[in-house]
């Protein structure tokens, strides 16, 4: 290893649970920061238009023998031994972009104790438009954060945090969240995978590109460190993500050389399902995950609940494989949707036949190499979280001390 390329810091404390026993240090910082919400829109001043996105949501849960990749060179012709009752048990989720369009708004504080601090507004369109999903979405993130802020002692870092919320004559909501980061793990996919293409050999510094390799190295697995944190304090807190992605962490920076500083939250809470007893199989934007669940034998509130986690770690699992292939790959080579589909539908969730297969292609050699690392850890984390059995994903917690997630293999 590089050791030019890591700061010291991390260097000194390469153990599970490195990166979060300082996480927990800097959490301090939180402490003053009121979890009371800003509600007067006068106490706001709106900038200008960032953007727009639709929110990316589970729709439904079908085999995985539908759809796929083409038969390139046979190689859906493979049994990979699964028989034909094991391959039906196999679910995968469609991910689908809903109708419902948030915008994205600068701005800032101008009233109050909190005057001057930066703001991100999202935008859920209003009654007028005849959006009332938009309003249970709305609805929903500003509960679901609202509750995770009410004691300040316990807010994680690696959520978004939500400063306050109002609704337009329009009836539009209008959410107000601090400004940690405006790039997303999807936008630095997007930059890592593009910059590749300009790269040039450095003759007169043969270990620059290796050096470059340890940079990203660190700064995607501090990435995923950070976005697992986020997972693990929602979880603990009875809640769902149900929405997670790479355009769902934020990132504050997205230069590799500032790995150190990097700080990803978890945001796009509106499809979040509390977990709590009292409330599984309560609300009409769980009814999906619910009826997956049923679908996969979990009829117990227990087997529900287990159901549930195992769900968002399937999400994370999926993460996780984005984020070790497209910033390690060059533009145009691999993207999300054939990823998921070479994992889920060619390959049946079989991760180790998906690794001789990608073996074959030289574009994907860095990805296998990040993977490879600590005798094939990687590989090892992605086919658990990625089990067809929901019962055999880890939990959260494990998965966060998993020694690819630590940053040990570095």
């Amino acid at each position: 290893m590089l050791k030019a390329a890591l700061p010291a810091r991390f260097l000194s404390s390469p153990g599970p649970g490195g990166w979060r026993r300082r996480q927990r240090t800097r959490q301090r910082s939180l402490l003053p920061v009121s979890a009371a919400l800003v509600t007067n829109p006068a106490s706001f001043e709106v900038g200008r238009l960032l953007g727009s996105y639709g929110f990316m949501n589970i729709t439904s849960y079908s085999s995985s023998q539908s759809g796929g990749l083409p038969n390139i060179a046979g190689i859906q012709d493979l049994s990979l031994g699964y028989s034909p009752e094991e391959i039906e048990r196999l679910r995968v989720q469609d991910v689908g972009e809903g109708e419902v369009k948030i915008r994205l708004y600068e701005g800032r504080v101008v009233q109050g104790p909190l005057k001057g601090t930066q703001t991100v507004f999202k935008v859920y369109p209003g009654a007028i438009a005849g959006a009332s999903e938009a309003n249970l979405m709305a609805l929903n993130e500003l509960r679901t954060h609202a509750f995770l802020q009410t004691d300040a002692k316990y807010i994680s870092e690696n959520i978004q945090f939500l400063l306050g919320a109002f609704e337009t004559a329009t009836g539009e909501q209008w959410l107000a969240f601090r400004d940690d980061g405006r790039y997303s793990a999807a936008d630095y996919a997007k930059i890592a995978s593009e910059m590749q293409l300009k790269e040039r050999p450095n003759y007169w510094n043969p270990y620059d590109r290796a050096y470059k390799l340890e940079l990203r190295r660190y700064f995607v697995l501090k990435l995923l460190n950070g976005a697992m944190c986020g997972l693990v304090h929602m979880h603990n807190h009875d809640r769902l993500h149900q929405s997670l992605g790479p355009s769902s962490v934020v990132l504050n920076t997205v230069a590799e050389k500032n790995g150190y500083y990097l700080l990803p939250q978890l945001r796009d809470l509106a499809f979040s399902v509390d977990i709590g007893y009292s409330s599984l199989g309560v609300g009409a934007l769980s009814e999906g995950l619910w009826r997956r669940a049923s679908a996969a034998g979990a009829s117990t509130p227990l087997e529900k609940r287990a159901f549930g986690v195992a769900d968002d770690i399937y999400g994370a699992g999926l993460l996780l494989a984005y984020m070790a292939f497209i910033p390690f790959c060059k533009a145009g080579i691999m993207d999300g949707i054939s990823l998921q589909r070479l994992l889920e539908n060619t390959f049946r969730l079989d991760i180790y036949a998906a690794r001789e297969y990608c073996l074959e292609d030289d574009q994907l050699s860095e990805a296998i190499k990040f993977l490879d690392l600590g005798d094939g850890a990687g590989w090892e984390l992605l086919q658990a979280m990625l089990n067809p059995d929901y019962r055999k994903r880890p939990t959260a917690e494990a998965v966060l001390n998993h020694r690819f997630i630590t940053g040990a293999v570095l």
